[in-house]
């Protein structure tokens, strides 16, 4: 008797170490495509100067190609998910994958702004797959284990591809040109996307989900358990995301008046994006220890008055800033993301995900036009410190989220 509790026992410990260790090479392998996919991302504000250059475009047409790759991203959040309860979600990551590296391999080539507008369109459908299916995925994967710990995790090694890819393709953009540069990454995102579906087959697909989640979605509706708190969360998260996209357009040509080189600017990126990394992991243990909406004032007003220093300073006092307001500039999206799961009920989560991600993208693709069109009229300094107003909006939309975090918690 003692003999076979100890083999269950055994037993039971040796499937829980398998699921774990499957667990984590299914992580790895979503941080490796969100890697990829986010350095795509942000590799555009390396090339815009370069491409208003070489093509003779403005500030609102440079502003026009990331609002038309980021339109892409948000346009196809929502289809991405419904493909994949029909096709599997690793086979619609892989070819959501493979379209955005094919694009950039593409523009390699583009002769023309209007050629590069549509092809980074097509590419930016491609990536609108990869969060909503990537956090599924994630969070099959660690259904009874460390869930937040893995999307924290994975949320990572996104902005770890900000900081890398960007600052690598500046680099190599000053040696061999960007148009073998942008070659070179598509094809290494084809090479990532080549090897997805192998590496995923054992995560429970999309189309093999259980009869209570096809139970749950057959009965229509977001999930979503308080409207009032939900909108003014994706309020919040909108300024957000429009106002750090519309930063980033800008700020290469600000630095550059200020005497930085093409190379510089990737190395200026890098610094910004690496203090957006340490903001992922920071702000949530100061949310955890003051509160959500002390932090996320907090962090959006350290956002506003990095964004005016930045501008106003010398060139050496604007790049010791990048890394700090890096922090507040990124860190508050990662408290915004954990507090979703709080106002929706949990068998309507990745739905209700797809609708935060479509409206909080969408508002970041119209930013880059409209401040590059404010760059025009106003010049690209004085559009910032429009954005640094603006973002103080979050402020009264954070009061009135109070109540509803509150009540949450």
């Amino acid at each position: 008797m003692a003999m076979e509790r100890v083999e269950e026992r055994t037993a039971a410990t040796a499937t829980v170490a398998g699921v774990t260790g499957r667990a984590r090479a299914v992580l790895a392998t979503i941080c490796s495509v969100h890697f990829v996919h986010d350095g795509f991302s942000d590799l555009l504000y390396v090339f815009l100067p370069i491409w208003a250059a070489e093509f003779g475009l403005g500030l609102a047409q440079a502003g026009l190609i990331r609002t038309v790759y980021t339109s892409g991203m948000a346009a196809f959040q929502i289809p991405g998910g419904l493909l994949a309860e029909r096709w599997g979600e690793g086979r619609v990551l892989a070819a959501g994958t493979a379209v955005t590296a094919a694009g950039f391999i593409a523009a390699g080539w583009a002769g023309g702004f209007t050629a590069l507008l549509a092809i980074l369109l097509v590419a930016g459908l491609g990536s609108g797959v990869q969060h909503p299916l990537a956090s599924s995925i994630v969070s099959r994967a660690y259904e009874t284990g460390p869930r937040r710990a893995a999307l924290g995790t994975y949320n990572f090694a996104g902005d770890l591809g900000k900081v890398a890819v960007p600052a690598s393709l500046a680099f190599s953009a000053s040696i061999v040109g960007w148009r073998a540069s942008s070659v070179a990454i598509g094809l290494l995102g084809l090479g990532v996307a080549l090897v997805l579906v192998p590496l995923l087959s054992g995560v429970t697909q999309g189309h093999a989900a259980s009869r209570a989640d096809q139970a749950s979605t057959a009965s229509g509706g977001w999930g979503i358990r308080d409207r009032r708190g939900f909108v003014a969360l994706s309020a919040v998260g909108m300024i957000d995301n429009a106002t750090r996209t519309g930063f980033l357009t800008l700020l290469p040509f600000v630095l550059i008046a200020k005497g930085v080189s093409v190379a510089g600017v990737g190395g200026a990126l890098a610094l910004l994006f690496a203090g957006g990394a340490a903001g992922k992991f920071l702000c949530g243990l100061v949310a955890e220890r003051v509160g959500v909406i002390r932090t996320v004032v907090l962090t959006e007003t350290a956002t506003a008055a990095g964004i005016v220093i930045v501008v106003a300073a010398s060139q050496p006092v604007a790049l010791v800033v990048l890394p700090i307001l890096g922090v507040a500039l990124n860190g508050t999206s990662s408290v915004l993301y954990g507090t979703v799961a709080d106002l929706v009920a949990p068998d309507r989560r990745a739905r209700s995900y797809g609708l935060y991600y479509s409206l909080t993208i969408g508002a970041s693709s119209l930013a880059p036009a409209a401040y590059g069109t404010l760059g025009d009229f106003l010049g690209a300094p004085t559009a910032l410190i429009i954005a640094a107003l603006i973002v103080l909006i979050t402020i009264p939309l954070c009061i009135a989220l109070r109540a509803t975090v509150a009540k949450a918690a």
